[in-house]
């Protein structure tokens, strides 16, 4: 009985999709429920017996892959913010007693820091913008070629995975219900692409980040820091947008085939219509395997 419902439930799902699919909707509707071309299938879709299935809730709703892709993106989001805004990628020992305090990517803290190679005795004190007039004279010692690189990476993560939360949310509520519905496949391809390429650069950000770290022509004494919970922050964020981008690639795989089934079976009932003429076109597509 079990496997009886489910395979009641996948058929439902997948005419639903071609009626919602198909440019045809009212004719394919009358040939569903008017004929006998699939005279193995006892469950019709409510949508093609012209009744508001908007209203009835009867559309199919988000998949579990998507939706702990979903999950899990938005909490590797939280971590990205996290680590995006906190200057805490690296600090120095309390028991060092250095000039340098912490800093991150956008701010850096000193306490009575003097540049040596400034001509003028200044000393640099509190927590400033990387790019404030306060550090204007030693930006280039601060920001160095690497650092921008990583600024780079990390902020085109923190675009992406926003904007991919966005879609995937559309998804998931289903609204506008008729895009959705029929572009599926390309919205969660592009989730996908979108999770995927953070984790990449991420990746790519904290690799650079932790392999220079502790260059001499960078800070000063750099054996008296240490890498902290921004830095973990930000890899434990790509870890989780990897695995989130596994199953958002289930999920895009799984809606692709759905709609080549369903242009499939466009295909199969426009041949069944009176006066039908394949063109060449068609004629073609269908000898290559597919209506696509």
């Amino acid at each position: 009985i079990s496997a009886t419902n489910t395979h009641t439930q996948q058929t439902t799902v997948r005419w639903w999709f071609l009626c919602s699919f198909s440019p045809c909707f009212p004719l394919i509707c009358q040939l569903l429920v008017g004929s006998d071309l699939s005279p193995s299938l006892s469950v019709v879709p409510s949508g093609c017996t012209m009744s508001s299935t908007v209203e009835k809730n009867e559309y199919p709703k988000a998949s579990n892959a998507l939706v702990s892709g979903a999950v899990l993106s938005y909490i590797a989001a939280v971590f990205l913010l996290m680590s995006f805004c906190s200057p805490y990628w690296i600090v120095s020992y309390p028991e060092s007693f250095s000039s340098f305090k912490n800093m991150g990517l956008w701010e850096y803290c000193f306490r009575d820091f003097t540049y040596p190679y400034y001509q003028f005795p200044k000393q640099f004190n509190g927590c400033h913008h990387i790019f404030s007039e306060e550090y204007y004279v030693i930006r280039e010692y601060l920001l160095p070629g690497w650092l921008m690189v990583v600024q780079g990476f990390v902020t085109i993560s923190f675009l992406l995975t926003f904007g991919s939360l966005i879609i995937m949310a559309c998804e998931i509520v289903r609204w506008p219900l008729k895009f959705v519905l029929r572009y599926e496949w390309l919205l969660s391809s592009m989730s996908f692409t979108g999770i995927a390429s953070s984790s990449f650069f991420m990746f790519l950000a904290v690799a650079i980040f932790g392999g220079n770290a502790y260059r001499r022509d960078w800070l000063m004494y750099p054996k008296f820091n240490v890498l902290s919970w921004s830095y973990e922050l930000a890899v434990v964020s790509f870890m989780i947008l990897g695995l989130a981008a596994l199953l958002l690639y289930k999920e895009s795989r799984k809606s692709y085939e759905m709609r080549r089934e369903a242009k499939n079976l466009v295909m199969q009932m426009q041949m069944h219509e009176p006066g039908y003429h394949p063109s060449h076109h068609t004629s073609r597509s269908l000898h290559s395997g597919g209506y696509i």
